[in-house]
């Protein structure tokens, strides 16, 4: 009898530890199912960027609202623009998105060298268009073309100046990572700075996208 209620025991309380088991192990393939369908970037980086392109899809409704009331500035507008410069600055920011897509695939790996090598590319790409900004500005004031010309033009100088702004704020953001990779506070398992900047910077390239055509190719 009390070798039959040992044994009767032993059963209950081997059941109780396989299903307590069971339950970790589901429970850990649920908590990893859902961090591999997680939103990169913190919550907070998010809550911003859709700040960010809330504030740019009100600059292109007043753009093309301007646009149906004064439609003699904007049938010319484009024409009066460098595209070089507008393509030029395109093919720049989609090899910087290029970029730091290399960049968070190394410290997904955790090779720190080279995810600071494509960070550092993407901080030249952003010089590069700060720098073609700077000579298409130059080129306007040569030909005369200032704000004060017609409503696409004072359109294009105040989104232009806008996204150009948010270029610098995404540079020093990807300097500031990349300063505290290279100091060890990113590796592979701890780099939601580095996802939240990166993603941060692919929704800058994502809104030129929209200002390229929108200001240089149509009319």
């Amino acid at each position: 009898m009390t070798n039959t209620m040992a044994k009767f025991d032993l059963s209950v309380e081997s059941e109780g530890l396989a299903n307590q088991h069971d339950a970790e192990v589901s429970q850990n393939s649920i908590m990893t199912h859902t961090s591999q369908h997680k939103a990169p970037g913190s919550l907070a980086v998010w809550v911003f960027i859709y700040a960010e392109l809330t504030e740019f899809g009100l600059f292109f409704v007043l753009f093309l609202v301007a646009k149906a009331y004064f439609p003699a500035d904007f049938s010319q507008g484009p024409q009066k623009l460098s595209t070089l410069a507008g393509l030029s600055n395109t093919l720049i920011l989609l090899s910087s998105s290029l970029c730091i897509v290399k960049a968070m695939a190394a410290i997904k790996i955790g090779n720190i060298k080279r995810t600071i090598h494509w960070l550092l590319l993407t901080i030249v790409a952003g010089g590069l268009y700060c720098a073609v900004k700077f000579w298409e500005y130059q080129r306007n004031g040569a030909l005369g073309i200032n704000p004060r010309d017609d409503y696409f033009i004072a359109g294009y100088y105040y989104i232009g100046f806008n996204h150009l702004l948010h270029v610098l704020i995404g540079m020093a953001t990807i300097s500031v990572v990349t300063i505290f990779t290279a100091l060890g506070f990113y590796d592979a398992n701890n780099h939601e700075g580095l996802e939240s900047a990166a993603t941060y910077w692919h929704m800058i390239d994502l809104v030129w996208i929209v200002i390229f055509p929108l200001l240089y190719v149509l009319h």
